[in-house]
């Protein structure tokens, strides 16, 4: 055993959170060992306990049928608040600010239906240049729906740092410059691409300051970094749930509404779960929304989709976000210092160096020719690494603290001087 891995084995072995590794299934490579798993920003692991939960509905569902709703393990009907406290501490909410439902996507276009109010004098919407598509998908239709051309609609960021990093004196910049005509702010929490993580309670005094509404994707936010929607004084937030909070492809998403809104009269695409419940089985044509977040539900809990939330969210409960955190920072800055010590000729790293500006995810590129970068990528995932590749030519590796450890990151610096040794 090397002193490099001795060292790794030691400091995991000190980790008071590693026995949460043991609580997810850790996917196998084609010779029966673990793979090195960095791939949480994409698709968080199963938690053991997913598949119980959801045999646990199957058997309700097949012994009570419709009375499930009432007399389940977990009755149906009030499905959505078993992870409405936990949700709301894992986003630093009031519990009446969050609801888990639909797709991040859907839920952007039914935040904008309401959040965004396009005037003649104030309809544009700023964005990072760099949104993940469906993002701009969403606000690129959102304005040709109020009919407006994005084109002069939609304002885009673009980083001003190395790496590709938005600085925060870019967005002010933006903000002077267009504030008068900007209707909507709509930021990211971390960056897809890049990594970086944004100061959602500055970005949203300053366009608040402009008149400006200001909603946050927090799809590579929501479980990787301790966020304070509540106290950041945000519109909304948007976020799904398949990426660091582990419940699975095509989870059911999550959904923040400030407090300041919960009995808005706002408009809204409604639905008849999103009407209030006192009255809701009267069944009356009239629309009265639930005050807070559920009010902007359209249709039951998916109950299926809602089980491995809920599964996951006790785990952040039981770990808590401010020792994720901090397992987090130590765990990608030792990443990042293997990194930079032994592959400096090989690889760079874009993200942001501060721990303040980043959360899990280094995004690196390989020095030299495109096609090497796609090449480092092909033998990582040939040695049982799992990492992923974003155009044009970034790898994407993600630590996780919940079950990544630091003998992962020394394989994964392992086997990329493997692959750089048998180029020369």
């Amino acid at each position: 055993m090397t002193p490099a891995e001795t060292q790794a084995l030691t400091l995991d072995a000190r980790d008071a959170l590693a026995p949460f590794r043991d609580e997810f299934l850790i996917p196998r490579h084609t010779d029966g060992s673990e793979q090195a798993y960095f791939c949480g920003n994409s698709l968080g692991l199963q938690p053991r306990a997913t598949r119980q939960a959801l045999l646990d509905e199957l058997d309700d569902w097949r012994d009570l049928a419709v009375e499930a709703h009432f007399r389940g393990k977990h009755p149906w009907m009030p499905y959505h608040e078993l992870v409405r406290e936990n949700l709301a501490a894992v986003v630093g909410a009031l519990p009446h600010e969050v609801v888990a439902m639909n797709s991040l996507t859907a839920n952007l276009h039914l935040m904008m239906v309401s959040f965004y109010r396009p005037t003649r004098e104030r309809n544009a919407i700023l964005i990072e240049k760099s949104a993940f598509p469906s993002d701009h998908h969403a606000v690129a239709s959102q304005i040709r729906f109020h009919g407006h051309d994005p084109a002069t609609a939609k304002i885009e960021l673009e980083g001003d740092e190395p790496g590709g990093a938005i600085s925060s004196d870019a967005i002010v910049r933006a903000l002077d410059e267009h504030g008068e005509r900007i209707a909507l702010v709509l930021l990211p929490g971390v960056q897809y691409l890049s990594g970086q993580a944004f100061d959602l309670r500055a970005i949203t005094t300053a366009a608040h300051a402009k008149g400006c509404v200001v909603g946050f994707d927090l799809a590579h936010a929501v479980g990787n970094l301790p966020l304070q929607l509540h106290d950041s004084g945000c519109d909304f937030a948007v976020w799904c749930s398949y990426k660091y909070l582990n419940s699975g492809p095509g989870a059911v998403a999550g959904c923040f509404v400030h407090e300041r809104h919960a009995q808005a009269d706002l408009p809204r695409f409604a639905g008849w779960w999103g009407h209030d419940p006192s009255t809701r089985f009267e069944m009356g044509p009239q629309f009265t929304a639930t005050a807070g977040a559920d009010g902007w539900q359209l249709s039951n809990p998916p109950i299926l989709a809602l089980a491995p939330l809920r599964v996951s969210l006790e785990l952040f409960r039981r770990a808590g976000m401010a020792a994720l955190r901090e397992k987090s920072i130590a765990l990608t800055g030792y990443f990042e210092s293997l990194i930079r010590s032994e592959l400096a000729e090989v690889i760079e790293i874009s993200t942001p160096r501060e721990s303040e500006r980043r959360g899990c995810q280094l995004s690196l590129r390989v020095r030299g020719p495109r096609e090497a970068g796609r090449s480092l990528y092909d033998h990582l995932h040939a040695n049982g690494i799992v990492v992923d590749w974003r155009e044009p030519d970034v790898i994407r590796a993600a630590p996780t603290p919940l079950y990544n450890r630091r003998i992962d990151c020394l394989r994964f610096v392992n086997s990329v001087t493997q692959w750089a040794t048998a180029r020369r």
